[in-house]
């Protein structure tokens, strides 16, 4: 299975991006650790893995610390090594509604709040709020997910994170 990981990393000076090498990783800890190695004075540390066109996992360190991790489909657990490595212990199954809540109604003509917030077909796992103070909500992220591939879910994140041009400029290499 092979894979991107892009770490989107801000400090003072903005924003910057670097890809980092997964392989021989065992743990979500070392993965943790290879994030943090990026720039280990960031204020926020993101790191996007995009793996065959099917699965995404982002994971989040708050000033290097407070590890939060959101898996596209708990699926990628089983379909690599990688894949139990990210999201394998996550199992907090998320659908982007607390209990109790009903879906907001869809406004007339607003083809994004027909579709569903989830892939019926997907079992996204871990914090989906995991960028909601960052402009995109979970129920926005989870509806990316279920309609987009993860490379667009990575660039429209990014796009409201204003580190778009960082991250294409990793792909081109």
């Amino acid at each position: 299975m092979s894979y991107f990981a892009a770490a989107v990393v801000r400090d003072e000076g903005g924003w910057n991006a670097a890809e980092v090498n997964l392989r021989g990783a065992t743990d979500i800890d070392d993965v943790a650790e290879r994030l943090r190695d990026v720039e280990p004075d960031a204020d926020l540390s993101l790191l996007f893995v995009e793996a065959d066109d099917a699965y995404l996992v982002i994971l989040r360190l708050d000033e290097g610390e407070d590890l939060r991790v959101f898996g596209s489909d708990s699926a990628y657990a089983e379909e690599s090594r990688l894949g139990a490595l990210l999201v394998g212990d996550l199992k907090t199954s998320v659908t982007g509604l607390e209990d109790g809540d009903e879906p907001p109604p869809a406004a007339s003509g607003d083809e994004e709040s027909e579709q569903p917030a989830v892939d019926p077909e997907a079992d996204p796992v871990g914090d989906a709020d995991i960028l909601a103070d960052l402009g995109i909500s979970a129920q926005r992220l989870l509806r990316l997910c279920a309609h987009e591939l993860p490379a667009d879910v990575t660039t429209e994140v990014c796009q409201v994170l204003g580190c778009a041009d960082e991250v294409e400029e990793l792909r081109e290499v």
